[in-house]
This record gives C-alpha cells, structure tokens and sequence, in this order.
C-alpha cells in the first residue's frame, strides 16, 4: 500500500528530470506525452511504492511537483505513538 501521494502540475514542469533521478522508490519517469511548452512531464508509473518523502518537490526548480504523506500513512504512524505512549505510562506506573 501506498504511504504518499505524487502532485504534478505539468504545465510548471520543464522536463529537467530531476524528480525521477532523486525518487529513491522509482515511482516516476518522463511521459512521452507533451505539454503546451512542448517538454515530457513525469508521470507517476509505481504509485504503490510512494513514500511521501517529497524529495521530487524538493529538487524540483519550478515547484510542479510535490509528494504528501496519505491518511492511512499518517493514521498508522499516529496509532504506533499513541500504543507506545501508553506501554511507556504502564511502565511508569510500576
């Protein structure tokens, strides 16, 4: 499953490529469709492997891409907090 979520704006994309080099999970690569500039935006070919890292939104010079960490994602992150918050207060209370 899918812990993040690829965004692209791909009028703002220049097809520097960028965000397909730096993915550390593959997830994307240039189309071979064209924009009204006439550049190969990224498209997203794994989205299960998405982890939300955004590192495509950090090294992309025109801001045309972004990741976001999903619900589930976040809801299970949360959910191992609260469960070991509350192991660390039974221990405490020994």
């Amino acid at each position: 499953m899918a812990k993040g979520r690829v965004s692209i704006v791909v009028e703002r994309c220049k097809a520097c490529g960028f965000c397909v080099e730096f993915c550390p999970s593959h997830v994307l690569a240039l189309s071979s469709a064209f924009n009204s500039k006439g550049y190969h935006p990224p498209h997203v070919v794994h989205p299960e492997k998405c982890s939300g890292c955004d590192l495509c939104g950090m090294y992309c010079p025109d801001f045309a891409i972004c990741a976001t960490k999903t619900d589930t994602a976040k809801k299970a992150v949360s959910s191992k907090d609260i469960s070991a918050k509350a192991v660390s207060a039974k221990e405490g209370e020994k």
